[in-house]
């Protein structure tokens, strides 16, 4: 399909990327309807390649030959909107002079034990990350892109954290959002899924800055065959109840009186020590 030029920003096919909030792109009651905004041409070759169903793809015109690789993968019956160059900024917010933004079908996630039992069919061992009360949604983003990079299994999302899929998310990730298996886990949280943890077979490791805390060099913590490890929210931590229900608490030594790290930064130790190195 030929590049389209759209200089009516009233064209109901800018609503995904200018009209939409990020709930109402989620569409939770209605979830086949729902989509995200993919950025950056990184992010975008990765949804495609995974099978992620396009809607439209969003450029500045003046950006046309710098995105050639990525409009000869582009599926020819999806369209591509291009805006001028001196209203792209104040349209998106910012000068699109690093990529390109598409409007994209939000995959369909399996249920935690879903995910749980095809990764416990596939593999010996299993390592997954469980996320809670995350609200930095670039820290989301950044820990998929470690999950990826450091042979994380699994990811699993509690309620409380924020949506991967929002688009800064999507964009830190790299698109390796769309290659780490993940899962929402189920609203009666945190009891539902500390109970199918057991009936799985896996341990539980919190990250936490606690009194009975063992370094993430202890040898214990790599003995499980199955085991998940839990990070909580950047504030506060992961809550009193999953703390009280998790098998160990782990922490990574540090020096100079820094008491902890981002949990960015934490979780990429952590997957190095626990998952990387297993």
């Amino acid at each position: 399909m030929k590049p389209e030029l759209i200089e009516d920003l009233e064209d109901p096919r800018l609503d995904p990327y200018l009209r939409l909030t990020n709930h109402q792109l989620r569409c939770e009651l209605e979830p086949e309807r729902a989509l995200l905004i993919c950025e950056s041409q990184i992010a975008i070759e990765v949804a495609l390649k995974e099978g992620v169903r396009p809607i439209s793809l969003l450029a500045d015109e003046s950006q046309v030959g710098s995105i050639s690789s990525l409009l000869a993968v582009w599926p020819d019956d999806v369209p591509v909107l291009l805006l001028p160059h001196n209203m792209s900024e104040k349209v998106i917010g910012y000068r699109l002079n690093r990529g390109v933004l598409a409007a994209m079908k939000r995959p369909q996630l399996p249920s935690a034990e879903g995910l749980l039992e095809r990764l416990c069919a596939e593999k010996e061992r299993v390592r997954l990350a469980v996320l809670e009360g995350l609200v930095d949604v670039s820290n989301v983003g950044a820990l998929f892109r470690s999950a990826a990079a450091l042979d994380v299994d699994g990811v699993i999302v509690a309620p409380s954290c924020a949506d991967p899929w929002n688009r800064r998310s999507v964009r830190v990730s790299m698109g390796t959002i769309f290659q780490v298996p993940w899962a929402k886990a189920e609203d009666r949280w945190p009891g539902d899924f500390f109970a199918l943890l057991e009936r799985k077979g896996f341990a539980s490791v919190a990250l936490a800055l606690t009194d009975d805390a063992v370094p993430l060099s202890d040898p214990a913590l790599k003995e499980p065959l199955h085991e998940a490890l839990f990070f909580g929210s950047e504030g506060y931590g992961l809550s009193d109840e999953v703390l009280s229900r998790c098998d160990r608490h782990a922490i990574i030594p540090m020096s100079h009186g820094v008491d902890s790290l981002n949990v960015a930064a934490s979780s990429a130790v952590t997957f190095w020590e626990l998952c990387a190195r297993r």
